[in-house]
This record gives C-alpha cells, structure tokens and sequence, in this order.
C-alpha cells in the first residue's frame, strides 16, 4: 500500500467512526469564529459532522425529508433512556413520566417561540394537525381552504369531515415558481368567502421545499376574521423561525425529521385563544377548557422518546440553528445550480434563496418520476422518493448536513447523462 492510498484509507475509516460528543464539542469549537454562510462550504468540518452518524454504506441516501438519521450520540442517549425507563418500570409511569414530559415540551416551547401553555407533545404532524381539523366546531356550509399540494394525511382528513360535517373544502394550487409572496397571498384571499372558517397552509413545501410567505398569509387571513393552521413538518428546525413572528393560530410539525428526534414525536401550538375551540382526540378528565393539557391524552405511550427531545435540542443549538440552515440552503443551491439550464431537467423549486432551503424537486421531461426514482437507485445508488402529483412531477432531493458535495455530484452527472439519452 502506498502513503497516498494508506493516508485515504484513514481519512474514510475516520468518517465511518462515530464522532464522540467531546470531539463534536472541539468541532464546534474551533468553528466559533466563523460565519455560518462561510462554513456552509467547509468539506472538512462537515465531513467531520458526518462522522458523527452511521451511514449505510450501499446509496447515497438523499431521502432525508421523511426520517433523519440520528447521530450516533443522540441514539445512544436515546437508548440509555429506554433502559432506564425498563429498569424502573411502572415507578417512573407513575412518578417522574409527566413532569419529564412537561419539561420537554417547556424546551420545544422556547425553541418554537411559544409560550410552554401553548404548546404540547403529540405523534407526529398527521395527528397535530389532523386533531384540530377534526376537532373544530364545524357546522354545515362552513368552508375550509387548502392547497392540492399539502400533505395528503391532512386533505384526507378535510375530506372526512366534508362527509361528516357538510365542509365545503375549497382547493388552490400553488405554482412552482412564483413571482411574488403577493401573487401566494392573493392565491389564498381569492378562495376566503363570508364562510371560510379556517386556512390550511405549507409552512415549507413537502414535495417541492418551497417556503411560503406565512406571516403574510396569516395576516390577510386574520383580516378577513380567518384562522390560518400552518404545516411545519419539513420547517421545524430546518429554517430559523418564531411561532410568534408567524402570528398563525396553529402549528404542527413533526420532531423525527429535521430535529432528529426519534419516531414518535411531534408538536402541536395553539394559539392560548384559541385552545377551548378545539376537540380533544381521546377524553381527559379535569382540565380547564382553555388549558391545552385537555388536548395531549393518548394514552401509553413511548416515554423515552419524550426524553430524548432534550438531547436533540442539545445537539441542534450545539451545531448552531444558523449553521444548520445555510448548510442546507447550500446543498440545495449546490447542485440545482448546475441542472437548471440543462435541457430536459425540470427544477419544480423556486431559483430564490429565500424561497427554499435544503429540499427541492427535480424531473425528467418524458421520464415518469418513478422511473427517474428506480433508475437513480439501480444504476446511480442514490435513494430517493418519486413525486407525481399536483403541478409536481420529479423526484425530492433531500440531502442532510452529512451529505457531501461529493455525493451530489453524483447526483448532478446522473441527471445530465439521463436528460441526455
């Protein structure tokens, strides 16, 4: 074996090696100093981050909008919870379990810009938000307004209580690339009437990453005496933000992906006014109308993962909410930059850097998006997810702050060979 290839095998092994949390710190550390927008294209630090995580080997995996891989040393914290929680068995369910969880959410709280009485742990952003879709007063005729590209959980659930309640849903579609928030907005104040009751929009895109004018919408809506409830399952953690500058009424988002917590864990905000409006999912007993506690009875349920929340809170503010998001943002403008004059490759994700982020979409002209997807996989190793739908037909990219300019690349040259032949 030669120096040259005898110093590349080390510098791998090191990436394949968990980072401990001491050299993670030294990382961060040594980055203090620099700005986040300069360190979004430092290949060193971030290969060191990547070290961090255990990364299959076999793709290159760029389907990280549906699950985040932990790093290694939020899983192990994660797994010390479980057994802690198994060794003390029914004593911690009935002691500790839900002052535990009320921290938790007091932690959430202040990451979101909430007040900890406006916010609770829920499973995930389906039942969040499918909770107060389902949960509101409806009367017959009440109109509700949504796009045709949010997420499917809750159209279908705005399709249940059409059935139910005689809510007349009324669908807009945003287009791709917009030129202008006013033209967003006025997309969404063209479908309010007299009888619209409530406003469901995308706080980021799920199939295109595009990011919407919230505190806009939100405005033009609160004008028209409209509740606006914003999906934030792709946004949370992902973009820097504050429930209370989005001046929305709810807010979900799911904790598994962008906060990297474990599965089964989300968040619901309900504006403090607005708590005794809503239904709970499953009855609870002894609660104010206006105390948002009535709204998080579920039952058993996996208590370590409410745990873990602290330390993937840990972890984020460590690496740095500015780091994190011009990391993404710089992914994402790393590679569509060099595909977006290629002829035949279709971007459905706005040019604009404040529109997007880490995540965007990308098609073949005449290639069906599950045939783009398989042939990524099969012939490229690049895992990601088709989309074909709505005004969006492509695959989603959605890289992680471990993927490497190296790994896109591979993406970049795959997409120029297929739109070639």
């Amino acid at each position: 074996m030669n120096k040259r290839s005898f110093i590349k095998g080390l510098a791998l092994a090191s990436l394949s090696a968990p980072l401990s949390g001491s050299l993670f710190a030294e990382w961060i550390n040594k980055a203090a100093n620099r700005s986040a927008v300069e360190l979004s294209s430092d290949d060193d630090f971030w290969n060191s981050i990547r070290g961090g995580y255990k990364l299959k080997p076999e793709y290159i995996n760029l389907e990280n909008g549906y699950y985040n891989i932990l790093p290694e040393e939020i899983l192990e914290n994660y797994i010390k919870h479980v057994r802690e929680v198994n060794y003390q068995g029914s004593y911690y369910m009935r002691t500790v379990q839900f002052d535990n969880k009320k921290n938790m959410a007091a932690r959430l709280a202040k990451l979101a810009g909430c007040s900890p009485d406006e916010l609770i742990i829920t499973r995930n952003t389906t039942e969040s938000l499918d909770m107060i879709i389902g949960g509101l007063h409806w009367n017959a005729g009440d109109e509700a307004v949504m796009a045709e590209q949010d997420y499917g959980s809750m159209l279908e659930m705005f399709k249940l209580v059409a059935k139910k309640y005689g809510v007349v849903n009324k669908i807009v579609s945003v287009p791709n690339h917009p030129k202008s928030d006013e033209e967003i907005v006025k997309l969404y104040e063209n479908a309010i009437t007299p009888k619209t009751k409530l406003l469901m929009v995308c706080q980021m895109i799920n199939i295109t990453g595009q990011i919407l004018p919230i505190r806009k919408i939100c405005d033009m809506a609160h004008s028209k005496g409209v509740d606006v409830m914003v999906d934030g399952a792709h946004a949370f953690a992902h973009i820097q933000f504050s429930i209370a500058d989005l001046n929305c009424d709810y807010y979900g988002a799911s904790l598994h992906k962008w906060l990297s917590v474990p599965l089964g864990a989300g968040i619901l905000y309900v504006k403090k006014e607005n708590v005794h409006k809503v239904w709970p999912l499953l009855a609870e007993a002894e609660k104010k109308d206006d105390d948002i506690l009535r709204l998080n009875h579920v039952g058993t349920h996996p208590v370590h993962t409410d745990l873990t929340i602290a330390d993937a809170i840990d972890y984020y503010e460590k690496l740095g909410k500015e780091r994190k998001e011009e990391r993404m943002r710089y992914l994402q403008q790393y590679w569509t930059s060099k595909v977006r004059d290629t002829p035949k490759v279709v971007v459905n994700t706005p040019v604009e850097s404040f529109r997007a982020c880490g995540i965007a979409n990308v098609g073949i002209q005449n290639m069906k998006p599950a045939d783009l997807a398989d042939t990524l996989l099969k012939k490229y190793k690049i895992y990601t997810v088709a989309i074909d739908y709505a005004n969006v037909h492509g695959c989603r990219i959605s890289p992680n702050i471990f993927t490497t300019a190296q790994d896109l690349d591979v993406l970049v040259n795959a997409l120029k060979e297929m739109s070639a032949s």
